[in-house]
């Protein structure tokens, strides 16, 4: 494959995947407010038209991700449909099948949506746009998330992360929520993306369209938000909790929030510190000549 760098984009043309937060338990919580499940979608299309109407080049992927499962629902490049319709339709078939798997489960609070698939499923995409040929549009990612993060993906949401920094693949981020997502601010930091956390859930089309409609080449001339008090503490991978200090396995890296006899990833196992002969000690200590 070729090197990202020698790469030959096109400086006004985008290719934007968009990751849609469908998690259901997440949109029930949000049902005490005004901000509701459709008004967002109307929020959304509204933007996604507007960034199709600014050059006809432009290219839009939506992926819903859901609680149980992510899908993609809507290709601008091959949709013979009305966008809005096609994007509701798709939608609609896939909240009702990621709602009836959800059914067999119980879920504390609003739960956790599949953003580390969602992620996945982005990149991969954006890597059969790189090979079809060196011209071809800028991609970048745009996530609109409400759900908190699930500590069960932190591994897998980092190499997602680290994936779309070597292909240079910028992550902005939407968060919709009540709270800040950890993780996203984590992805916008490292590949270069903008982090935005709306003050005014009703304005969100006026958010969407000045600070993420823009193309890479235009954001040079622009000010846009930059990120204020980043949270890097990491998972432990024993019982996927936020830690700020922990344990890392010399072998494999993985964190744990506890000293453990065996790393649990790679099967190290993890002795205790040496204890250093005296008489050993004193022997280093003396001169050649014995004196």
């Amino acid at each position: 494959m070729t090197p990202v760098s020698s790469k030959l984009y096109t400086d006004d043309v985008s290719l934007l995947m968009v990751l849609i937060d469908t998690n259901p338990y997440f949109w029930s919580s949000m049902k005490n407010t005004a901000f509701t499940f459709s008004k967002f979608l109307s929020h959304v299309l509204a933007f996604l038209n507007s960034l199709l109407l600014l050059n006809q080049m432009n290219q839009v992927v939506v992926i819903a991700t859901g609680y149980n499962s992510c899908d993609y629902v809507f290709d601008s490049s091959s949709s013979s449909m009305q966008r809005a319709e096609c994007l509701l339709e798709k939608l609609e078939e896939f909240v009702d099948k990621d709602e009836s798997l959800s059914q067999e489960d119980s879920v504390d609070g609003v739960g956790f949506s599949l953003l580390s698939g969602s992620l996945s499923m982005a990149l991969c995409y954006i890597q059969r746009v790189f090979r079809t040929g060196p011209l071809h549009p800028q991609p970048r990612i745009l996530c609109l998330h409400g759900s908190p993060d699930g500590p069960g993906q932190y591994v897998a949401v980092m190499n997602a992360i680290f994936s779309a920094q070597r292909s240079m693949v910028p992550i902005d981020s939407c968060v919709i929520g009540s709270q800040h997502s950890a993780f996203l601010q984590q992805a916008s930091y490292i590949t270069g993306g903008v982090y935005l956390k709306p003050q005014v859930s009703d304005g969100l089309f006026q958010y969407l369209s000045t600070v993420f409609a823009t193309d890479l080449h235009s954001r040079a001339f622009l000010q846009l938000p930059r990120p204020v008090g980043v949270d890097f503490r990491a998972s432990c991978f024993c019982h996927k909790n936020t830690i700020d200090m922990g344990y890392i396995c010399s072998v494999c890296l993985s964190i744990f929030c506890k000293h453990h006899k065996k790393c649990s990833t790679c099967g190290s196992n993890f002795g205790e510190a040496r204890k250093q002969d005296p008489s050993a000690s004193d022997q280093r200590r003396k001169t050649p000549d014995g004196s």
